[in-house]
């Protein structure tokens, strides 16, 4: 349990550098860092990580262990009516106020693919009484190996490689951000995670059926084509050749011009 909590907590540690409202995370970190952590701030984000998120981790297990809190995410999945979990849930909105943060539950919502939405999908199931998918159990507890937080010694190493071979842009880890990375890597997953749900779900009335199954596709197809845009964008930035990432991704020049307009756009918000 507390494991899972840690990996919550961590991953939003990776996103919290560019969450415009985060303010006691940075202050933390400076003290922790005797006054200034701005000199050497990766390496202080490494090492002073796991004290500075601390509070938070075991705000959000005992959030988890509340059956209070499990009730909420039943709820927001539909309960006897399933639907896609909602950006604006119950479960992540109460879930940012217990860590004194009111406005984290959209972003804790949208987090696709990360071991929050996993436990949610296991206490989902399990209230439906349906099993998980191939390989996997029901354990609301049980953190998948991707989802695991690096260790502090792995990035300290990662970032000690970095460092002596700066720029070298041969490979995809070194090139792309690692918020990109993840961002790719939530869509897909939260893809995965929904098209899960349809397990079973051809059993009914034609029309709840049919809602059922065209709401849930709809809203995986959003996601994988918000992932293929992100991977486009990622792609052309590491040096891939335009014309081949055309080609790979299926779409004109056109097409992909417009991607890659909409990414700059949106990163000049």
């Amino acid at each position: 349990m507390f494991a899972l909590a840690h990996a919550v907590v961590a991953r939003w540690w990776e996103h919290a550098l560019h969450w415009e409202q985060e303010t006691i995370w940075p202050r933390r970190l400076h003290q922790v860092a005797g006054g200034n952590a701005g000199d050497d701030l990766e390496q202080w984000r490494i090492v002073g990580r796991d004290a500075v998120v601390f509070p938070e981790v075991v705000a959000v297990a005992d959030a988890l262990l509340d059956p209070a809190m499990a009730q909420l995410a039943w709820a927001d999945s539909g309960a006897g009516q399933p639907r896609a979990l909602p950006a604006d849930g119950m479960f992540c909105r109460r879930l940012g106020e217990r860590v004194d943060r009111p406005w984290l539950g959209p972003l804790a919502a949208t987090d696709y693919g990360g071991p929050l939405t996993s436990w949610r999908g296991s206490i989902i199931r399990i209230c439906r009484g349906t099993g998980g998918p191939p390989g996997y159990d029901n354990d609301p507890w049980w953190l998948r190996q991707e989802n695991q937080p690096s260790t502090m010694a792995g990035q300290l190493r990662v970032l000690g490689k970095e460092k002596k071979a700066p720029g070298s842009g041969t490979m995809w880890r070194s090139t792309v951000p690692a918020e990109q990375r993840a961002q790719i890597t939530s869509l897909v997953d939260g893809a995965q995670e929904q098209l899960i749900q349809l397990r079973g779900a051809q059993t009914g009335s034609s029309a709840d059926v049919a809602q059922h199954l065209l709401r849930i596709l709809s809203h995986s197809a959003a996601l994988l084509e918000k992932a293929l845009q992100h991977t486009v964008v990622a792609a052309v930035n590491a040096g891939v050749p335009p014309r081949d990432v055309a080609q790979w991704a299926k779409l004109s020049p056109g097409p992909l011009a417009d991607a890659l307009k909409a990414y700059q756009g949106a990163g000049d918000e």
